[in-house]
């Protein structure tokens, strides 16, 4: 079994590493985190360092992947902790098996898939994307790199999905709608047409508020 270790140990690091044990995905062995003390624990778990420390714990063989459980309110922190790893330290792809994932879809490294999720023939998910609990992606759609799904989302086929967008619980986007780079969705929201300009959308359809 593959060893992970998580950084960030808050709720999404501790959810992350809820499903690893009780679905078997991995051996999750500690957390990195800069707001902790290494001599903490946390739902049993180590602090096993900072962030600084993780290259050499990396080579000392204590773990074999990465998984960043960074929120969706530290986009700009989730990515720089992707890029400043990528092509050092493997990430891992945790995808829980109460999943449906199509053989022909595309998952890249460092996404995590919670419970009950479907994804359909030929849809894309790139790296460092969360798809939360309950997610429905038809076929045909992309996911672009460290996007949120909340729980619940429901997305048509032939729909793209920007980098660095947080979709709220719930909401609908129908489908060969294009949303563009650092969207937010909030819960409950119709998609029925392209957004392009960043800010925060709500409501059915969706219109913009900021």
């Amino acid at each position: 079994m593959k060893r992970i270790a998580i950084i960030g140990s808050g709720d999404l690091g501790q959810l992350i590493a809820y499903h690893c044990k009780i679905d078997k995905q991995a051996e999750v062995v500690g957390f990195f985190d800069d707001f902790k003390s290494k001599d903490e624990k946390i739902n049993l778990l180590p602090i096993l360092g900072e962030i600084n420390d993780i290259d050499s714990l990396f080579n000392t063989n204590i773990f074999d992947e990465l998984i960043i459980a960074i929120g969706y309110k530290y986009f700009d922190f989730r990515e720089s902790l992707y890029n400043r790893f990528q092509g050092k330290i493997p990430f891992a792809k945790l995808i829980h098996s109460s999943c449906f994932v199509d053989q022909s879809c595309q998952i890249g490294e460092g996404v995590c898939l919670l419970p009950g999720s479907v994804l359909d023939r030929n849809v894309i998910v790139n790296a460092n994307v969360l798809i939360n609990a309950g997610c429905t992606i038809a076929h045909d759609s992309v996911v672009e790199k460290h996007t949120f799904l909340s729980p619940s989302v429901s997305i048509a086929g032939f729909v793209t999905i920007g980098s660095r967008c947080n979709i709220g619980i719930n909401a609908t986007i129908i489908d060969n709608v294009s949303i563009s780079n650092n969207i937010q969705i909030g819960g409950g929201t119709v998609v029925i047409s392209d957004i392009n300009k960043k800010g925060l959308y709500v409501g059915n359809p969706a219109r913009f508020i900021r």
